[in-house]
């Protein structure tokens, strides 16, 4: 009986054992499963990683990147720029002094060099006194078209551009304003004021100067941003904008530099040579006008930029 006890144990043992050892081993081989798939997750979500951030470092380098050839395009651009304007600098200079050392060339034949610099000047102002009588009003005009072209070329330089870098467009509307308006107005302002003043009193310099420093100022910076707005296309509404910001400050910046020069212009200089005069001291006052003009200008381009590019909560 006993041995039949041992051997029933001996079987039903047999039988058990396999069932303990698997559920003994299973939690063994859940955590190596788990461990398993937790490495796999980890070095599948590292490639993922380092994937993204190899795009987003493409995507900048894309959008930063410019190609060799277009900064090779942009340079040899300027290099263009630069030689026309050097070109036209250099023309235009060239045709001034030819033209002022050979105003005696029709009799200089025999003369030395030292003749014909002493009496180039003397006979080039008879010249212009004698175009004065002939066309005042044009040889006016082509007197405030250089100035002003020049002032805005100075007013270039001052804000950093080099010296054959500047806007050829930005010269020429301020050269075509001053030939257009300021010369043949200028004409008929200092004759205006000679009839509205005909006094010879000590009292009628300061007053011509009083008139020309409020009314006159007023009137021709208003003239001088009205036509410069129109001819950078700018709407009437932009047009008024900068008229009214600058109008103030403008007359305000004149009353330091015109008073004494116009000691000058009414106390001294005839009628018929005061714009001769007011275009050499032009020269700076151009260089303020167009200098802020364009700070304006492009303040308002800047602004419109802003207003018209989408935010980032949009």
């Amino acid at each position: 009986m006993a041995a039949l006890c041992c051997s029933a144990t001996i079987i039903v043992s047999d039988k058990l054992s396999p069932r303990i050892r698997t559920h003994n081993q299973s939690p063994r081989l859940n955590r190596l499963k788990n461990h398993k798939r937790l490495i796999t997750e980890r070095n599948s979500l590292i490639v993922v990683g380092s994937i993204t951030e190899d795009r987003e470092a493409i995507d900048v380098k894309s959008e930063n990147f410019e190609p060799e050839e277009e900064e090779g395009d942009k340079d040899s651009d300027r290099l263009v720029s630069r030689g026309i304007n050097a070109a036209i600098v250099l023309a235009a200079g060239t045709v001034a002094v030819t033209k002022l050392l050979s105003i005696d060339h029709d009799y200089w034949q025999g003369w030395t060099l030292y003749e014909i610099l002493r009496y180039a000047p003397e006979h080039n102002w008879e010249a212009y006194e004698q175009i004065l009588k002939t066309n005042p009003v044009l040889a006016k005009m082509a007197i405030s078209g250089i100035v002003y072209s020049l002032g805005d070329w100075i007013a270039q330089c001052y804000e950093g551009k080099p010296l054959f870098e500047f806007d050829r467009t930005r010269v020429l509307r301020s050269g075509l304003v001053g030939f257009t308006l300021h010369g043949s107005l200028s004409h008929y302002y200092y004759q205006f004021c000679e009839a509205l003043f005909p006094y010879q009193e000590w009292w009628v310099v300061p007053a011509k100067i009083a008139f020309d420093q409020t009314v006159w100022s007023a009137i021709w910076n208003t003239i001088y941003y009205t036509l410069l707005g129109l001819l950078r296309f700018e709407s009437p509404a932009t047009v008024f904008s900068e008229i009214k910001t600058t109008f103030w400050p403008m007359i305000t910046a004149g009353w330091k530099l015109w008073p004494l020069a116009h000691l000058v212009t009414y106390g001294v200089i005839p009628v018929e040579q005061r714009l001769l005069w007011v275009d050499c001291i032009e020269l700076i006052w151009v260089t303020i006008l167009s200098t802020y003009s364009n700070e304006k200008a492009e303040t308002q381009a800047l602004g419109e930029t802003n207003s018209n590019t989408p935010s980032s909560e949009d």
